[in-house]
């Protein structure tokens, strides 16, 4: 089953990127914040159930969708490149296995514990 949501995934990152290719943003854009979301962390310094709110906000595909879909309702190319940037990260973290937080751990998301005390 790990394979076949790692496909999945796959999938989903080529959308985003597919998504991307679509907005009238250079690919530099692209590269530069891709990994922008992961500043959602940062909410783990106040305590693990902010920082599983923040993370997982800036982590959700469903966010992402909506983002990007604002961004065409409403003429706004900026919000179509943040919508397949975030979309196209969390289908990366989700290939590495980093999947949405649990609020009472970083190791422990949806997709099972992650880090060295993964018992």
């Amino acid at each position: 089953m790990k394979l076949q949501l790692k496909f999945e995934y796959i999938a989903f990152l080529i959308l985003g990127i597919l998504a991307f290719a679509r907005t009238e943003y250079s690919w530099w854009w692209f590269a530069a914040l891709f990994l922008a979301p992961d500043i959602s962390m940062l909410g783990y310094t106040l305590n693990n159930k902010v920082g599983a709110f923040c993370y997982n906000l800036f982590h959700h595909f469903g966010v992402a969708v909506v983002v990007y879909l604002a961004g065409i309702i409403l003429s706004l190319p900026y919000l179509q490149m943040i919508g397949a940037i975030l979309f196209s990260h969390s289908a990366f973290d989700r290939i590495l296995g980093y999947g949405l937080k649990y609020p009472d751990s970083f190791q422990n998301t949806h997709l099972g514990k992650i880090g060295k005390k993964r018992d």
